[in-house]
């Protein structure tokens, strides 16, 4: 599994609908709201094997709402 981390930058007055249309997907492990130039913080774990820009484009920037998204990547280290 991959974990990855999306910051969403949402069209103004969507941040509320937009979180809930990604709570209604049940594709996130976390979700949250974040002050900055970006509304949201998604935590997703992508199967193995997965695509992981098929994925977040078929199944999260689908979401009407989105103007902006910033994938971080992450590695096991230790």
């Amino acid at each position: 599994m991959q974990t990855v981390f999306v910051q969403i930058r949402c069209r103004p007055g969507t941040t509320y609908d937009v979180a809930f249309a990604i709570v209604l997907k049940e594709i996130h492990a976390e979700l949250y709201s974040t002050s900055g130039d970006y509304d949201l913080l998604v935590k997703l774990i992508i199967p193995e094997g997965q695509d992981i820009g098929r994925f977040i484009n078929d199944r999260l920037l689908d979401v009407e709402g989105i103007e902006r998204t910033l994938t971080t990547l992450t590695f096991k280290a230790f």
